[in-house]
């Protein structure tokens, strides 16, 4: 019932206001977080309108809207603390990378430098917090997004061929008599790995050593390699052996 319920409370903008407090909407009702008394981190979820999340007003319900507010809840928290911790062990970076073979189905390996790959990760990061999941058409909108193209340069095909890679790679699963996907636990560390590492690392340090921003006033890690790039012809300078006389 959970999943059929929770829409999406956590796919909406988030707010942050000069107080430091975070609100995510939907329709009337929203998820608050803030410090209190600057010690603990608290989180609540206000429902103003049931029928939100498709259910009726009596009392009978009660249980039910405490079960939605808790597993939005729990979603939230799940991502973001995996959001600041998603380092990703050598195998099962090998696993995402690599080709897979499960129950005699074989699935290309999501290779770090493939933009689709990069495109997909990011498409499905938008995800990460929605309980009941998502849709082939609405990854679809997002991937073309991504990718910068029209929806019709990224067929419906394509889209089945990378949620099936997604599936087997086991970033993602079915949720049961439905026609909708959810990111699981392996999913919820690899896509902010990908996403981070090459919005965060890659873009930037290569952008600083080849010149991508050479009036930029701080560009340490350019700064650092021409040293020690300098060090090193000064090495191969002072290794140098003196003309054999004649």
């Amino acid at each position: 019932m959970i999943e059929q319920t929770v829409r999406e409370l956590l796919d909406e903008k988030v707010v942050l206001d000069i107080e430091g407090i975070d609100r995510l909407y939907l329709k009337s009702s929203k998820i608050k977080q803030y410090f209190k008394e600057g010690r603990a981190l608290r989180t609540e979820t206000t429902i103003n309108n049931t029928r939100d999340f498709g259910i009726g007003r009596n009392l009978n319900i009660l249980p039910a809207l405490r079960a939605i507010g808790f597993a939005a809840n729990r979603r939230l928290l799940d991502v973001e603390t995996i959001a600041q911790d998603c380092l990703l062990a050598e195998g099962v970076f090998d696993q995402v990378t690599q080709p897979q073979v499960v129950a005699g189905q074989r699935a290309a390996g999501l290779h770090f430098d493939d933009p689709r790959v990069l495109a997909l990760f990011t498409a499905l990061c938008l995800f990460l917090t929605q309980p009941d999941g998502f849709r082939h058409a609405s990854l679809r909108d997002w991937m073309a997004q991504a990718l910068g193209v029209p929806l019709a340069a990224y067929s419906s095909g394509r889209m089945t061929y990378d949620l099936r890679r997604l599936r087997l790679h086991g970033l993602i699963e079915r949720i049961p008599q439905s026609h909708r996907y959810r990111v699981t636990d392996l999913g919820l560390r690899v896509a902010p790995f990908f996403t981070k590492v090459h919005s965060r690392i890659l873009r930037p340090g290569l952008s600083q050593r080849f010149d991508g921003c050479p009036k930029a006033p701080h560009r340490p890690i350019a700064t650092a390699m021409d040293r020690l790039q300098q060090a090193f012809m000064d090495l191969f300078d002072q290794a140098k052996l003196a003309p054999r006389q004649t």
